[in-house]
């Protein structure tokens, strides 16, 4: 993998792409998609299709920096999203960059759809949810060891939900979509940063990278601009 911008360079190791993806301390959330040229995220229904090895480079090197990964209900559902283990290839990069060699899973979902025997239904997981979801669902997630967050009346309230997951230590966000929750977080100006890997393909799926119309144009500042095999991996700071 090289670096085209801002300061080109031939190879990247394991520990200059860390670098060149790491924070400065403090509050962010970031959001980390892969799509293709036409802005399709899916290829027959998951993401796995538009990926590369140097994907999936990228996405361990953002998991490992982060302290807690946000996914929506339907994209982990999808994705058969599990816990970040420790003994995972993630566990181990974090381990040698100096972090817990887990993190937490925060799942969004308005109706609480996460249910106790769920793969993801595990004392590290965090739902975020609404007042509105049943209550007694919430307490039997709850049971299971699961930390149930309730943010919002009737929807989740990203910016609340944030607050909640800061106040546990978790500053530094990684949202892994949907695009119904990158759209509710553009919407809610929640954003920090945006991460996209632009695969060289074409696909025409109906899964976009935004789940419908903002209400104003959003126009993310370009940052950084790797490549490997075809492949642009970009990073671009929203200024809110």
């Amino acid at each position: 993998m090289r670096r085209l911008l801002p300061d080109p360079a031939a190879e990247l190791d394991d520990a200059a792409l860390v670098e060149a993806y790491r924070l400065p301390a403090g509050r962010s959330l970031r959001v980390d998609f892969v799509a293709s040229l036409d802005g399709s995220v899916t290829v027959e229904g998951r993401s796995g299709g538009l990926g590369s090895p140097g994907d999936k480079r990228v996405f361990r090197t953002l998991r490992a920096l982060a302290d807690v990964v946000l996914v929506g209900h339907g994209t982990a559902a999808a994705e058969g999203y599990r816990p970040v283990a420790a003994d995972s290839a993630v566990g181990r990069l974090r381990t040698v960059i100096g972090r817990p060699a887990s993190a937490p899973v925060a799942v969004v979902s308005r109706r609480a759809s996460l249910a106790p025997g769920d793969r993801l239904a595990v004392p590290s997981t965090i739902l975020v949810t609404c007042a509105a979801t049943d209550a007694g669902r919430r307490a039997a997630l709850a049971d299971a060891g699961v930390t149930v967050l309730v943010c919002g009346e009737e929807d989740v309230d990203l910016p609340a939900a944030l607050d909640a997951l800061a106040e546990r230590g978790l500053e530094q966000v990684l949202c892994e979509g949907g695009p119904a929750l990158l759209s509710a977080a553009l919407a809610a100006e929640v954003v920090d940063e945006l991460d996209l890997s632009i695969a060289p393909a074409l696909v025409g799926s109906p899964d976009r990278l935004l789940a419908g119309p903002l209400t104003g144009v959003v126009r993310p500042r370009l940052v950084q601009v790797l490549e490997e095999d075809g492949v642009l991996f970009t990073r671009y700071a929203v200024d809110r």
